[in-house]
């Protein structure tokens, strides 16, 4: 039986807050509200996830901890120009691989005035280019990708503008699809964050996130298997 009630309104307080006073002074003075209503309720949320995203093809798996399903909330300012030690929201991510962050994912993304989500593989490493670009060539494998990503626009998660802005030599394409040999990574995802939902208050949110992964799991499945 999940103890997952839902987040409640405290957890958006505090993310406002923080947003307001990024500062490790105001953390500090304010860590048993990130423990209370950042941490609490986001691991128990992560548990009830669990048997559902466990029951995905490919399974994803939900471990509720940071660095594993919770991406941490400290901020690696090393090489940024904003030194804000901090990130204003809690970020969810679910996987079929062996890594949370080297591979495909569902991501989901709890802001102060709403939620975001979205799926897919950042970056295809090494080889994984080439195969990806190859695998473009076969029509099936082709159309299977183009419908996942039809898919995903019905529930609001786009692509971004792809990062070359012409299509590699060496490739055969076609105008209704060669924008695709022009990604060296696939990420479907809202662009903004939602209006914030009733949902998300209450238990029904586990449902509500799993219905979306279930519908981003032919993107999830195409670029995890490249």
């Amino acid at each position: 039986m999940s103890s997952f009630t839902g987040f409640p309104s405290e957890t958006f307080a505090f993310l406002s807050d923080l947003t307001a006073h990024n500062r490790r002074s105001w953390f500090e003075a304010n860590k048993e509200r990130y423990e209370t209503y950042w941490l609490g309720p986001a691991v128990a949320f992560v548990k009830a996830l669990a048997p559902g995203m466990a029951a995905m093809r490919p399974e994803m798996k939900a471990e509720a901890k940071v660095n594993a399903s919770l991406r941490r909330i400290n901020r690696d300012t090393r090489f940024s120009a904003d030194k804000a030690p901090y990130d204003p929201w809690l970020h969810l991510i679910f996987w079929p691989g062996d890594h949370p962050n080297r591979g495909a994912g569902f991501h989901f993304v709890i802001r102060p005035d709403g939620i975001g989500y979205g799926a897919g593989r950042y970056a295809f490493a090494g080889p994984v280019l080439g195969h990806y670009r190859q695998r473009l060539q076969n029509k099936e494998a082709r159309d299977k990708l183009l419908a996942a990503i039809e898919e995903a626009r019905h529930i609001g998660c786009y692509l971004d503008e792809p990062p070359l802005k012409t299509v590699p030599k060496g490739h055969d394409h076609e105008p209704e699809w060669d924008f695709l040999l022009r990604y060296k990574g696939l990420v479907v995802r809202t662009m903004d964050s939602q209006i914030m939902p009733n949902w998300i208050h209450g238990p029904e949110a586990v449902d509500e996130v799993l219905s979306r992964c279930r519908r981003l799991m032919p993107l999830i499945e195409w670029v995890h298997t490249i």
